[in-house]
């Protein structure tokens, strides 16, 4: 019975603690006045900037999930690059796969962090125009199919028939 009635106060005593001094609080106040108000901004997918705009994102999506969606001007990169699309996730149709992070060429290629992300990028702090001029050491193998699934947007369909 004392047992029980300790059981209870330590009970009583941490609820009183959780309404009334918000302990063990997981939200932070700043993220609860969001979701009370309904203005939580999701996580950025796409870094847009650090993006090449090659499309091997939306070509290597399984579920067709990327689209590509045209910039309102054209981006210079390079004297032989310029980047006229952007990626655009659709959180509803992605099944988290990350071939889109994974074969992104400035993650595969250059080591940076992807620039599209099923969950968030994150901060991304790469200036892609210097990072295309680098130098990339790829075996042909891996090259010959790298540049099959940035240049042919029905590799998927073929594979599937």
């Amino acid at each position: 019975m004392r047992n029980m009635l300790k059981i209870a106060l330590e009970g009583a005593f941490t609820n009183f603690k959780r309404i009334f001094f918000a302990a063990d609080r997981v939200t932070d106040m700043e993220m609860r006045k969001q979701i009370s108000t309904l203005s939580v901004k999701p996580a950025k997918k796409v870094d847009e900037d650090a993006c090449i705009g090659c499309g091997g994102c939306a070509n290597v999506c399984p579920t067709n999930a990327i689209e590509m969606k045209k910039l309102a001007s054209p981006v210079k990169l390079t004297d032989s690059w310029t980047k006229t699309e952007v990626p655009e996730l659709n959180s509803l149709k992605c099944v988290v796969c990350y071939y889109c992070h994974d074969f992104c060429p400035v993650f595969l290629l250059y080591g940076e962090k992807g620039t599209i992300h099923p969950n968030t990028v994150g901060n991304q702090e790469v200036d892609v125009s210097e990072l295309i001029n680098q130098p990339v050491k790829i075996s042909d193998d891996k090259l010959k199919v790298i540049s099959q699934y940035l240049s042919d947007k029905t590799i998927l369909k073929n594979r599937e028939d």
